[in-house]
């Protein structure tokens, strides 16, 4: 049995039990848009007025590609996604279910403390806690911990053990919470102007303004390798921009929202913002 094929097996399997898979590419993302739905080009991305599932064809929109239908994950479409794919994830949303994300061991002695004992599933670094019920996806709602359902996508481990109890209310508590700020976004960079003194070109508008639509623009139409990309681009801005203060978090926080408008973490993208700071010794 081929990789694919394995794949496919455990994606249909989830399907037949109403669970909506989808594949992933290396580094737990998902594939990009179709050339047609790039940009939001066909004009059917899902938001909160539109949460269905995609309508294009292939692989499309993240979490909006997971389906229940093995019509679609069998298709010649999605054939070559499968081939190329290193994992198969989940729409938790679509399932009914909710996955709380505990990405470190003091997430999960938190937990343990803290929330009702349900199904777990472990992780490489933590556990996933699934609970019964939906509600709206919540990064970073507190150190190490991200909520997953609707709108969002968890990678499939295994049916994991215990029971799963239903929602609690401490979870619920959680997404109304402001999310912790540390993992959203990277401070912003404070050294001096150049020679501590007179004022910084960056600092006009069209410049600056002109620089970061240019980097968020790389890093929406990336069709591959996202982690590099997103990586190359802060190094860039940063390189620039970097050393005379001019950035705002207003700023960091456009390049971050087109970073995981490509599926990367909030984690991932400080992980991306603070290596590129230390190579350029910022």
């Amino acid at each position: 049995m081929t990789a694919a094929t394995a794949l496919l097996e455990t994606a249909l399997m989830l399907a037949a039990h109403g669970i909506p898979p989808m594949p992933l590419r290396a580094g737990k993302v998902p594939f990009g848009n179709c050339p047609a739905c790039t940009g939001n080009a066909c004009g059917g991305r899902p938001n909160m007025k539109n949460p269905g599932p995609c309508r294009c064809p292939g692989v499309c929109h993240a979490w909006a590609a997971a389906t229940t239908d093995p019509d679609v994950l069998n298709s010649s479409a999605w054939g070559t996604a499968w081939r190329r794919a290193a994992a198969v994830a989940y729409h938790p949303g679509g399932a009914g279910v909710t996955v709380v994300d505990l990405d470190d061991a003091a997430a999960v002695a938190w937990a343990r403390a803290t929330l009702p004992t349900t199904r777990t599933v472990p992780t490489t670094r933590g556990e996933h806690w699934i609970y019964q019920g939906a509600m709206r996806s919540v990064n970073a709602v507190r150190p190490g911990v991200d909520i997953k359902s609707t709108m969002a996508y968890a990678r499939w481990l295994g049916p994991g053990t215990g029971s799963t109890a239903a929602l609690p209310d401490a979870v619920r508590a959680l997404a109304v919470k402001e999310p912790t700020t540390a993992r959203m976004a990277p401070q912003t960079p404070t050294v001096p102007l150049r020679g501590g003194q007179g004022d910084c070109r960056h600092r006009t508008p069209a410049y600056l303004d002109r620089g970061i639509s240019m980097a968020v623009q790389r890093i929406s139409e990336a069709r591959s390798a996202i982690h590099a990309t997103v990586y190359r681009t802060f190094l860039a801005v940063l390189s620039t921009h970097g050393r005379c203060g001019c950035l705002t978090d207003a700023h960091i926080a456009r390049l971050f929202t087109a970073a995981q408008a490509k599926g990367e973490s909030p984690r991932h993208c400080t992980d991306a913002w603070t290596n590129a700071l230390t190579t350029l010794g910022l």
